[in-house]
C-alpha cells in the first residue's frame, strides 16, 4: 500500500499559504521556503504517481528543463514523461534542501536518491537539482528545472 501523507501535508501546507486571512489565522503559519519544499516534494509523487494534472498546475507554460543527460525538455514532455512512466520505483528520497528567495521568485536545491529495479536487480541514482520558481497569478510556478546525476565514488 502506498503511502498518502505527503500528498496530505502538501493539501495542508498550500491551504495555509492560499487559504482567505481568516482561516490562515486558524492553521499553522507556514513559510515560503517551507511552501516551496512542500511544492518540490509534492512534484516528486506526482510525477512517480503520474498525476499530471498536479504537474500542470505548478510548472509554468514557459518551463524549460535540462535532463542529467544534457536533453532539453518543456512542459509538455515534462508532463510526457509523468504520464507514461512506468518505472519500478522502490524509494524516491529527496534532501539536502536549500532555498533562496528574491521577492516573487525562489530558487530551490535539493538532492534526490531514487532507488528502483533495473534489468531485475535493485538500482540507485543520486540526483542534484536546480529549480526556478516565480509567483504568478498569485501563486508559486516552476519556470526552469536542472538535474546533473552524482557519480558514484
Amino acid at each position: 500500500m502506498r503511502r498518502r501523507w505527503p500528498r496530505y501535508l502538501l493539501c495542508c501546507v498550500l491551504a495555509s499559504v492560499w487559504s482567505a486571512p481568516a482561516l490562515a489565522s486558524q492553521l499553522p503559519e507556514v513559510s515560503t521556503e517551507e511552501a516551496l519544499i512542500a511544492l518540490e516534494r509534492g512534484w516528486n509523487e506526482a510525477f512517480y504517481a503520474r498525476d499530471v494534472e498536479f504537474l500542470e498546475s505548478i510548472l509554468a507554460d514557459d518551463f524549460i528543463v535540462t535532463y542529467d543527460d544534457g536533453a532539453r525538455g518543456d512542459k509538455a514532455r515534462e508532463l510526457a514523461l509523468a504520464e507514461s512512466f512506468n518505472q519500478r520505483v522502490i524509494s524516491a528520497t529527496q534532501e539536502d534542501f536549500i532555498v533562496q528567495v528574491y521577492d516573487d521568485a525562489a530558487v530551490v536545491w535539493f538532492t534526490l536518491r531514487v532507488v528502483g529495479i533495473r534489468r531485475g536487480q535493485e538500482a540507485e541514482i543520486t540526483l542534484r537539482y536546480t529549480d526556478v520558481w516565480v509567483v504568478r497569478d498569485g501563486r508559486w510556478q516552476c519556470v526552469s528545472s536542472h538535474s546533473t546525476r552524482v557519480n558514484p565514488r
